[in-house]
């Protein structure tokens, strides 16, 4: 049983990391954005305005923060299994 539980706790892990991996290699496009926004963007620095300056960070922002949340989220769980597991050992083998 206890083999079971560790296999699939690192089966779980593994998926995790190619995630967080496929997540990190589609970075390279994130900064390109839509189209509209950063024709506007494009056509508002030509002629010597700067309200678009930013606007690309801040995209990428807002992108971030609901992958951030639902990795702590994850992370907290996977946590808290782990330690629910170990004090479940721990009270079967007394």
């Amino acid at each position: 049983m206890f083999m079971l539980n560790f296999l699939y706790s690192h089966w779980i892990m593994f998926r995790i990391v190619i995630f967080v991996l496929v997540i990190g290699f589609m970075a390279p496009s994130l900064p390109a954005q839509c189209p509209m926004c950063k024709a506007s963007v494009e056509s508002n620095l030509a002629k010597g305005e700067t309200k678009g300056a930013g606007l690309n960070k801040g995209i990428l922002f807002l992108l971030v923060i609901p992958y951030l949340a639902a990795s702590a989220i994850g992370f907290a769980y996977y946590r808290n299994y782990r330690l629910r597991k170990k004090r479940q050992l721990e009270l079967n083998s007394l």
